[in-house]
């Protein structure tokens, strides 16, 4: 009789526990969805930049999305736009020594423009060769920026000796105009 008894309980005792255990998964998949949840919403956060302690950005695809009210809120207002010049002229110079032809390149990028001097092969078309280096600024470039190239080599060092300036400084607007018109002798790139 104990032997009826004791299977029954058993069984029961087994269903109990089965039944226990899928309350814990439940509970485990809410909260590892929770988590989910929060991970998405944490990455589609458009204060959420790319920096050098969160370099993973670097080979993600960029994407933020706001809604008007966010952007017309006050906090907004006070937003301002950084644009780190010195990765944009590295950018720009690394892209144009790409290119056959080009031995050496310097890019300097003030408030508004940009400065490219470079020393090309002798194979090498000057019209085409600043047609490069003036393309590659342009699409990395706000549009708002005017672009000057030359194929000048002794003009590396004439804008090697802004690369301490400061925008905020207008002492060295001589001397970027000085250099702007030893520039514009050079083939500038085609028009478009």
């Amino acid at each position: 009789m104990n032997r009826q008894l004791i299977f029954p309980f058993l069984l029961l005792t087994a269903i109990i526990l089965a039944g226990c255990g899928g309350t814990d998964n439940a509970a485990d998949d809410e909260r590892r969805q929770a988590e989910e949840r929060d991970q998405i919403v944490e990455e589609l956060d458009p204060e959420q930049e790319t920096t050098p302690s969160n370099p993973s950005g670097d080979n993600k695809l960029g994407y933020v999305r706001y809604t008007k009210e966010q952007v017309e809120n006050e906090t907004e207002e006070q937003h301002s736009i950084n644009i780190d010049r010195t990765s944009l002229a590295n950018m720009i110079t690394r892209i144009i020594l790409r290119n056959d032809g080009f031995a050496e390149a310097a890019t300097l990028v003030t408030d508004d423009k940009a400065l490219i001097a470079y020393d090309k092969e002798d194979d090498l078309d000057s019209e085409k060769a600043a047609d490069i280096a003036n393309k590659t600024a342009v699409s990395i470039l706000p549009g708002y920026f005017d672009v000057y190239v030359s194929d000048r080599a002794s003009l590396i060092n004439d804008i090697q000796s802004l690369h301490n300036s400061s925008i905020k400084d207008n002492n060295y607007d001589n001397t970027i105009n000085q250099i702007i018109e030893q520039m514009k002798k050079s083939p500038q790139g085609k028009e478009e």
